[in-house]
């Protein structure tokens, strides 16, 4: 995608709702072709920055331009860009077919049925043209909202919480099937979420918004790992936090950190002066037991299918979380022990 404008470009766009700011000077870049997730919990201003994206917003300062073009002032139907809603919204008295040429208005009869049975396959729903709305299941719903959303080929879709309405197990589904449909057509995806697993399995890049702020955009993988401060790392999954005093450099790079129960070691987050309050972030499965470590007792071991997840309590009261093998069990609720991880698997955070 090198030497292709960015698809979507956001310059220290802000909104403003009296003088509380919903969205706080966002400046962003989505390349052509990405699949993104706004992430974050309710109120911190992701749907406020997709509505606009889509027009439906006014922004209070900052601009969008979407393919190298200005578009902060057009109006949302003037925009090469189509939203999606959690409702749906299909229209109860038109069948499958009706809802998803409804915004092809203008073009011929027999090219907006091509069009149609052409977006039916994409979203594997051949044959369902003549169905109502009302005799499909929620996850059909979703994928006819998807193919209208689809009918004039925006160059950006928004989706705001699209699987919210749907169960556990529709969800999983849906969701490897909506990656699916976006890696055929190739349209660059916005996708608003509060679920951080959903956000991991869409995202080719996630942004984590907090109180209007975007405060840090990346792969997965590196905001799972590698989390910018104590909300980031809190959002994507269980973690446990250490707190300490920074020490000075370790051996790779890493840091050392003086904990009430003794040293540990980790990778650094920011550039941090030696003796700062910062707090070691460290994952539940990335703690083994035995050797050298922080001394534990295991309060609890609970048994979850694929895993067992143990409770530990430290000397002075407090509690880490461990995630390993329903194999590893020979550790039962009383055992004595030491945890400890790797410094490659600890991020160092300022407190």
């Amino acid at each position: 995608m090198s030497g292709t404008p960015p698809r979507l470009e956001l310059d220290a766009l802000t909104k403003r709702f009296g003088a509380h700011p919903a969205v706080d000077s966002v400046t962003l870049a989505l390349e052509p072709g990405e699949f993104f997730c706004l992430l974050g919990p309710s109120g911190c201003g992701k749907s406020t920055l997709l509505r606009m994206i889509a027009g439906f917003e006014r922004p209070s300062s900052g601009r969008i331009r979407l393919g190298g073009r200005d578009i902060t002032g057009l109006p949302p139907h003037r925009r090469p860009v189509n939203m999606m809603f959690q409702s749906y919204a299909l229209f109860p008295h038109m069948r499958v077919a009706g809802n998803i040429a409804y915004g092809l208005k203008g073009m011929g009869r027999s090219e907006a049925a091509a069009r149609v049975a052409e977006l039916l396959r994409l979203v594997r729903l051949e044959g369902f043209g003549d169905r109502r709305p009302e005799t499909l299941s929620g996850g059909q719903r979703q994928r006819v909202a998807l193919a209208r959303a689809l009918a004039r080929e925006p160059e950006l879709l928004l989706l705001d919480e699209p699987l919210g309405a749907l169960d556990r197990g529709l969800r999983e589904e849906t969701q490897g099937e909506l990656r699916a449909v976006q890696r055929r057509l190739g349209t660059a995806f916005v996708v608003v979420t509060h679920d951080p697993e959903e956000a991991m399995m869409l995202a080719d890049r996630i942004g984590v918004m907090e109180a209007g702020r975007l405060v840090q955009v990346g792969p997965p993988a590196e905001l799972y790992r590698r989390p910018a401060n104590r909300f980031v790392a809190g959002l994507l999954g269980d973690v446990n936090l250490l707190p300490g005093r920074l020490g000075p450099d370790a051996a790779g790079g890493a840091r050392t950190v003086q904990t009430a129960h003794g040293q540990v070691r980790g990778i650094a987050a920011a550039a941090l002066a030696e003796g700062a309050a910062v707090v070691v972030a460290v994952r539940p499965e990335d703690l083994v037991f035995g050797g050298t470590g922080l001394p534990v007792t295991v309060a609890e071991a609970t048994f979850l299918g694929d895993r067992l997840r143990r409770t530990l309590r430290l000397p002075d009261g407090g509690i880490l979380r461990a995630s390993g093998r329903p194999a590893d069990a020979d550790l039962p609720p009383g055992s004595q022990t030491c945890a400890g991880f790797a410094a490659e698997a600890a991020v160092i955070l300022p407190a």
